[in-house]
């Protein structure tokens, strides 16, 4: 079972500030340039590659069938050799690989998951959001080119593509306990393996441990996650993705060069976004047996405290005031200040 210290407990996001390690990061030890091949010949090329890999390895599948709790550390994937067969409590990875479809620079890509455990946590992460997880990274050699010591705390906005796809596919711990000697044990953790092509990872750049064109392989355990509201505006940042591309950089609604999920006022008019947003308070007193209210639709918890047993949510909710189909915060023809005092 993974622990680490209480004080590197998940902390939360610093705008601007994108954490992740150097295989996971896409601007991080780039290696000389080669020249770029076409995407989709490429991608057709790696699905060929990937499913070879698939028909010819097995992992130790019934490890996690009888585990409670298992982590990467409990994988053993091994190369099935010309005349051998799958030893008992083993599987070919082509028997339960899950495919994953997504569109990325105009491009259809097929990826590839390895659920060893979903993972007892309520909410899945979005492709935006930030995560704590202990990974693994690996050409499909076998070749390991990086790793967490312990656990990381990352946002998927700052890694290749293919990790945006598939930890939304998890569910992080169920919970967590402190021991006496200061570590945290995570418990019924998301655990699972990535297979990316080369596309949705680092493509034709590569890095200094990764070939160009390298298809990849991650796994890891999903500890925890947050969601991301990088702007600070009250918008979580998967909601600025408006043409669900599951990219933020290309939606920028005032043509202002900055993008909605890094732009404080998204329609450019006078009045910022988070004051264009309804702002309301709740008091759930649990020491009633009161229970938290279920948020509208485009309603939004931005913070809550609690203290003896009284929880104060503080959410903010989308409104369309002239019914013209658009939301306020982003219609530069409505500049209505919920939090104006005059």
């Amino acid at each position: 079972m993974k622990q680490m210290r209480i004080n590197e407990l998940f902390t939360g996001l610093i705008l601007l500030i994108l954490i992740g390690f150097s295989s996971c990061r896409d601007d991080d030890g780039l290696a000389d340039s080669v020249p770029e091949r076409d995407r989709a010949e490429q991608q057709a090329e790696d699905v060929d590659s990937l499913q070879s890999y698939f028909q010819t390895h097995y992992y130790n599948s019934a490890v996690f069938e009888n585990s409670i709790n298992p982590t990467i550390d409990d994988l053993v994937i091994t190369k099935l050799e010309d005349g051998e067969s799958v030893p008992d409590g083993h599987t070919l990875l082509i028997d339960d690989i899950s495919t994953g479809n997504t569109v990325f620079l105009d491009i259809d890509y097929e990826y590839y998951f390895l659920k060893l455990n979903q993972g007892g946590g309520e909410d899945a992460p979005r492709f935006s959001d930030q995560v704590r997880v202990n990974f693994e990274g690996r050409l499909l050699d076998g070749a390991l080119f990086d790793s967490s010591s312990n656990s990381v705390v990352f946002d998927l906005t700052a890694l290749v593509p293919g990790w945006g796809r598939v930890l939304p596919e998890f569910n992080p711990a169920q919970n967590f306990v402190l021991n006496t000697d200061g570590t945290v044990t995570f418990n019924n953790a998301g655990v699972g393996v990535m297979f990316l092509p080369s596309g949705l990872g680092y493509f034709s750049s590569g890095t200094v441990d990764i070939p160009p064109y390298a298809n990849l392989l991650f796994a890891f355990d999903l500890f925890q996650i947050q969601q991301n509201d990088h702007d600070n505006d009250g918008i979580p940042s998967y909601f600025e993705d408006r043409d669900s591309d599951l990219s933020l950089s290309n939606d920028d609604t005032d043509d202002n060069g900055l993008a909605d999920f890094l732009d404080p006022n998204d329609d450019g008019d006078s009045v910022l976004t988070i004051n264009e947003l309804e702002p309301t308070v709740y008091i759930v007193d649990t020491n009633m047996g009161e229970e938290e209210p279920v948020l509208a639709e485009k309603e939004f918890e931005i913070s809550r405290t609690e203290e003896d047993g009284i929880i104060t949510i503080n959410t903010v909710k989308v409104l369309d005031t002239d019914n013209n189909g658009i939301d306020d915060y982003l219609d530069d023809g409505v500049e209505i200040n919920y939090n104006d005092e005059d």
